[in-house]
């Protein structure tokens, strides 16, 4: 046989006896992070995403009802938690989820651009987020309708003028008519001739009405934005001018509703998050931690949640800064002091107000 034809008869068999070609190695999955929250927690996509792409993490949301009830689960699965991190601890439930002891202590390197005021846990672990402020809204047209001008305190909502006009919610179910409830109460106080109890009595003699729940009350009862309700006062937001317009998609330039900031009438909320006592993703939780106290995170909170970022760095839309006023005085009080008083004192107002 001649070399010529051996050696490429050789080489033939060479290539299809060499060595198979390596199986691609398959791609891990991104590492993955559950985040516990109320219902109504948001973020944009486009948000999520940078930090998806700049840490490898895939987040995952689970939402658990109201801020009671995701509190309640999140302690009774602290032996094997469901979640890495929990968002949505208000400071109307601080102490007890501090008590229930299910959280890490972090300090986060983005803490020193959040004001020490909003800072309620020296220890820590309940990390401030965003900050809302609940208030009294009227119909601007009803009242000027009607020839009325807004209230100007709390003690004139039980004048016989404002009779069957304000609608609250209940306490024992809606976080927006406990901060009002604790409002009054820090106005008013427990002892003295005309106590929190007094005017609430008064309110009922004025036939104010109860609704278990915000939405029912701003979108049934209300009479004023999106509502056909026949109340034109409600306890709601001091965003919710700014929310009117907004979701309007155009067909408003002003606000229909307005806010008032009557005396002991405005209190506000405070929204944390922690990292949650036995997770196994502890350095990813506290890398999310310090995302969402940053500006990216911060300056899409008030188009998705519609409340202020905690961050002042942070940029507010033009829509906050012509119709989502802040108010100079707000209401406040111990969130030790609503831990040992809450069951008291929303058993005290359904007596008055619903029995």
């Amino acid at each position: 046989m001649p070399r010529l034809l051996l050696f490429s008869m050789l080489a033939l068999l060479l290539v299809a006896c060499g060595t198979p070609a390596a199986a691609p190695t398959p791609t891990a999955a991104p590492a993955r992070l559950v985040v516990m929250s109320h219902d109504s927690f948001s973020i944009s996509q486009e948000v999520l995403d940078t930090f998806e792409a700049a840490s490898g993490v895939r987040v995952e949301f689970l939402k658990v009802g109201d801020t009671g009830s995701a509190l309640n689960q999140a302690i009774l699965s602290r032996g094997a938690p469901l979640a890495d991190l929990f968002f949505g601890i208000d400071n109307t439930f601080l102490s007890r989820a501090l008590a229930a002891d299910i959280f890490l202590p972090y300090n986060s390197p983005a803490l020193a651009a959040i004001p020490a005021e909003l800072q309620l846990d020296p220890e820590l672990r309940l990390l401030p987020v965003d900050v809302g402020y609940v208030v009294l809204n009227y119909d601007r047209a009803a009242l000027e309708a009607s020839g009325r001008t807004p209230p100007a305190s709390l003690e004139e909502l039980t004048d016989p003028a404002w009779r069957g006009q304000l609608v609250v919610q209940n306490p024992a179910t809606s976080s927006p008519g406990l901060a009002f409830l604790l409002a009054t109460i820090a106005h008013f106080g427990e002892e003295g001739a005309y106590t929190w109890q007094s005017f609430w009595r008064d309110l009922r003699a004025n036939e104010v009405a109860v609704s278990p729940g915000w939405s029912e009350a701003y979108y049934t009862q209300f009479s004023g934005g999106s509502s056909t309700g026949s109340h034109p006062l409600v306890v709601s937001y001091s965003t919710s001018p700014a929310a009117e317009v907004f979701f309007s998609e155009g067909a408003l330039d002003e606000p229909p509703t307005g806010n008032l900031f009557v005396p002991g009438g405005v209190f506000r909320q405070i929204e944390f998050v922690g990292i949650l006592r036995g997770t196994q993703n502890e350095a990813l939780a506290q890398r999310f931690v310090d995302f969402m106290l940053e500006t990216t995170f911060q300056s899409d909170i008030p188009l998705q949640m519609f409340v202020y970022p905690a961050n002042p760095n942070a940029t507010l839309p033009d829509i906050f800064t012509r119709f989502a006023e802040v108010p100079s005085q707000p209401t406040t009080l111990s969130p030790a002091a609503i831990e040992l008083h809450r069951e008291r004192w929303i058993e005290e107002w359904t007596d008055i107000v619903l029995r």
